[in-house]
């Protein structure tokens, strides 16, 4: 799939999330989803992907699996120059800090992830980094 048609595929994503309170069908269906807003590393410009996640109390964590592609995914180097991002969770939104996990921490998360979605697996195994994990958690608190 072309960038250009992945870009299209994440904004009709984003638009179905937000019209239907968080819920999205098709390839997403059923998936936890979140909407992550970062600033751009580079641009300064407000990106927003939407992304599987787990929840831990009240934590969310996402990986930057990026499908597996030879690079890590844009929200990844924005979260790494700004920490501060904005999350929508259902028809919540609210602000949120990133920290990347590391160590027994990150392998954690990672393993209670692979139960429910193994495929992320197979992205590993694709390249030749480790695919970061970060927790987010509610900024202010």
């Amino acid at each position: 799939m072309s960038d250009t048609a992945r870009q299209q595929v994440q904004q009709q994503v984003i638009e179905e999330f937000r019209a239907g309170g968080g819920k999205v069908g098709g390839q997403f269906a059923g998936m936890d989803l979140l909407l992550l807003t970062t600033t751009g590393a580079r641009s300064g410009e407000s990106r927003t992907w939407p992304l599987g996640y787990q929840r831990e109390d009240d934590r969310l964590i996402v990986f930057a699996a990026n499908g597996g592609r030879a690079n890590r995914p844009g929200w990844y180097f924005n979260l790494v120059a700004d920490p501060s991002a904005t999350v929508e969770v259902g028809t919540e939104t609210w602000p949120v800090t990133a920290v990347l996990a590391t160590g027994a921490e990150r392998e954690r998360l990672w393993e209670r992830q692979l139960v429910t979605t193994p495929f992320l697996a197979g992205f590993q195994a694709k390249v030749e980094w480790e695919i970061p994990v970060f927790v987010l958690t509610r900024a202010g608190v």
